[in-house]
């Protein structure tokens, strides 16, 4: 075997067994945030997070305690985020009257009423609200788009994903929550 080849064949060695190391510990690869830990608050909010939403209201994390939250991290320019959408609207109206809260947060830098527009045009039936840093930093950072917070009823994150994840994953993750 050729230098060249071993070379390639001991780097994927060790790609793979970062990536297991990686996988076996319990943070995710979107964020530093420990599964399992509460839900971060944002600096300087107490208790959750405040953001805005498209008409400039206010959403309060405070207002979806008790519910199963799925917070996603997404933008419009971002294809795998618009891949996700349907499944969200999906998830939102089968389960909402369950207990289940859909909030997408945009990342976009555009303005909300591009953002909104979007919205509209997709049928999107859950509150859309505007990232800011300190949400985005109380959330572990944001490593890439879509990133999507599972929360428990209790405001445990216990699932994150990183990347496009299918409706069917999403809702295999909420179904035990949901349950009284």
């Amino acid at each position: 075997m050729n230098k060249i080849k071993f070379a390639g064949l001991l780097f994927s060695i060790g790609a793979v067994a970062t990536a297991a190391v990686l996988l076996s510990q319990n943070h995710s690869l979107a964020t530093g945030v420990a599964t399992g830990q509460p839900a971060p608050a944002a600096p300087a909010t107490a208790p959750g997070w405040d953001l805005t939403d498209l008409d400039g209201k206010t959403v309060h994390s405070a207002d979806l305690k008790g519910r199963v939250v799925v917070l996603d991290f997404w933008a419009t320019w971002c294809p795998p985020c618009r891949a996700e959408i349907p499944g969200f609207i999906a998830l939102q109206k089968q389960y909402q009257a369950q207990g289940l809260a859909v909030v997408g947060v945009s990342v976009d830098q555009s303005s909300a009423a591009s953002v909104k527009a979007f919205v509209q045009e997709q049928g999107i039936n859950y509150p859309v609200v505007r990232a800011d840093d300190q949400v985005v930093a109380a959330f572990g950072g944001i490593d890439g788009l879509p990133a999507t917070f599972i929360i428990d009823r209790t405001g445990r994150i216990v699932k994150q994903h990183l990347g496009y994840t299918d409706q069917s994953e999403i809702e295999k993750e909420i179904l035990p929550l949901l349950k009284p």
